[in-house]
């Protein structure tokens, strides 16, 4: 499976009001692990920038000046995408903007007749109704390292965002583990015959009332998002153990 984790830097807040792109960062997974390809451009946007959104990005018109517009990035970044699941902290945000742009360039397919998307924040918001998802927020309450993140900036969100994405999907957390690291770790576990079981009973842990909620949340989210309907059902089924 194909994902792009995807994040756009911008001059401000309403592509219907003439703001545009200036920063694309990507960064690609296949079958839940990082393969190292990735793209990033910044953009010229060819208008000023709001002050707001340059507080918040960094990104000054005076840096842009000499960078490529959409028009000359287009045909690279719609082959980096093409095809792929895309996964967007609040997508109908830059997948609104990324319309736009193909638009201006009189691209006519859009975005979600290109790839799939799927929107973290509604994922978290699912997994954490009523508490704060921003990338920050859901940083810190899932261990994931941001501390370079001191402005956003496009590819390093998206970086930071597919780990966000793999420990919330209940994935791989760490994306430091290479092919040669995931080697020798099956190497080590077939050396000792397999790993040592503490002794002893298990502690019972059970849910609280809001984490059962928002366990039936995901399994439903899980439901209606796949043809196959949910694994967890099947396996919690009676007898499915036998």
């Amino acid at each position: 499976m194909r994902q792009v984790v995807l994040d756009t830097e911008t001059t401000g807040l309403e592509a219907a009001n003439g703001h545009r792109i200036i920063e694309i960062g990507c960064v690609e997974l296949k079958n839940r692990r990082l393969t190292g390809r990735h793209f990033h451009e910044y953009l010229n946007p060819g208008r000023a920038i709001d002050a707001g959104a340059e507080a918040v990005h960094g990104i000054s018109l005076e840096f842009l000046a000499d960078k490529p517009d959409f028009d000359a990035v287009k045909a690279s970044f719609l082959a980096f995408v093409e095809g792929a699941e895309l996964i967007i902290h609040n997508a109908d945000f830059d997948i609104g903007f990324l319309d736009h742009e193909l638009k201006r360039v009189r691209e006519p397919r859009k975005m979600r007749q290109r790839c799939g998307v799927i929107d973290s924040l509604s994922l978290a918001r699912m997994r954490y109704p009523g508490q704060k998802n921003s990338l920050d927020a859901l940083c810190k309450r899932l261990g994931v390292d941001n501390s370079g993140r001191t402005l956003h900036g496009a590819l390093l969100d998206a970086q930071i965002l597919a780990e966000v994405y793999l420990v919330l999907t209940g994935g791989q957390g760490s994306l430091s583990l290479d092919a040669t690291s995931a080697d020798q770790a099956s190497a080590d576990v077939r050396a000792t015959g397999g790993f040592e079981r503490p002794q002893g009973g298990l502690p019972l842990v059970t849910l609280s009332d809001s984490e059962q909620v928002a366990h039936e949340s995901m399994l439903e989210m899980l439901r209606s998002s796949s043809e196959e309907g949910c694994l967890w059902d099947d396996l919690a089924a009676p007898g499915s153990q036998d």
